[in-house]
């Protein structure tokens, strides 16, 4: 696995917030896993007929919020953060969690944002725009074609039918829990964690990491994408856990 190398004040600092808890992250990552299934499971076999508007917009951004949460957990393992004692649990629930997303392939995925971190906002990033079109959703679809194959369209088209038909979920609970939060935590994860890290400032990128970080209250920066708005304390710090962003931005503010 390609690995960014970190001076000794990074390296001192991981080790520091990674040895509080040892099995935090491998406990959070069971607890995402755990009750987006719970939630998926119910949301699916429930009879949303008579369903209040506003209750059915509230359930579909629930599992939206838990779509990115599963996103979020195989970006930390492709990390090595998830379960960083034992690389093979690690990336058993980073492939889990992102085959659960999108049936997407994890080790490209390793290697694209591994690519990433090195080359942040520039042509050899596969997460930034063309060059020519920076506007959000022209970025957006260049960015989706990086990541979505036929394969995986098939993939996913071929589950959906086996759910309907063989399972007897309705196509509405179907839509509704499965295929509409997977479309939104896309471009939450997006928005959140690539467009507005990475659109250059009005005073131009700050190299290295070209990235820059959205500050906002702790509990609104959890619910939008998990901390990751924290994004130039994860580009300088990458191998902190989501949930200990915000701590790294506060130590960095006391030392500044």
């Amino acid at each position: 696995m390609l690995e960014l190398e970190q001076p000794l004040n990074q390296t001192k600092l991981t080790l520091f917030l990674n040895s509080k808890f040892l099995f935090k992250g491998l406990f959070i990552a069971i607890i995402i896993v755990s009750v987006w299934s719970v939630s998926l499971v119910f949301l699916l076999s429930r009879d949303i007929v008579h369903l209040n508007f506003f209750i059915l917009l509230f359930l579909i951004l629930w599992q939206t919020f838990l779509y990115t949460g599963l996103f979020i957990t195989s970006h930390d393992a492709m990390h090595g953060v998830v379960f960083p004692h034992n690389p093979k649990v690690n990336h058993f629930f980073g492939r889990l969690c992102i085959s659960l997303y999108g049936l997407l392939p994890y080790q490209t995925l390793l290697k694209k944002h591994w690519l990433h971190h090195h080359n942040p906002a520039s042509e050899l990033d596969p997460d930034f725009h063309n060059g020519k079109h920076k506007n959000f959703f022209s970025w957006y679809f260049n960015f989706m074609k990086n990541y979505w194959s036929w394969g995986q369209i098939i993939g996913v088209t071929i589950v959906y039918q086996i759910l309907n038909l063989q399972f007897h979920i309705p196509k509405e609970n179907l839509n509704y829990f499965w295929v509409i939060p997977s479309l939104l935590s896309s471009l939450q994860l997006f928005y959140f964690g690539t467009f507005i890290p990475h659109s250059q400032p009005i005073g131009g990128y700050i190299q290295p990491h070209n990235a820059q970080t959205i500050t906002r209250p702790i509990w609104w920066s959890f619910l939008t994408c998990y901390h990751f708005g924290y994004h130039e304390e994860h580009h300088e710090f990458p191998h902190i856990p989501w949930w200990e962003l915000p701590e790294v931005y506060k130590m960095g503010k006391n030392f500044s």
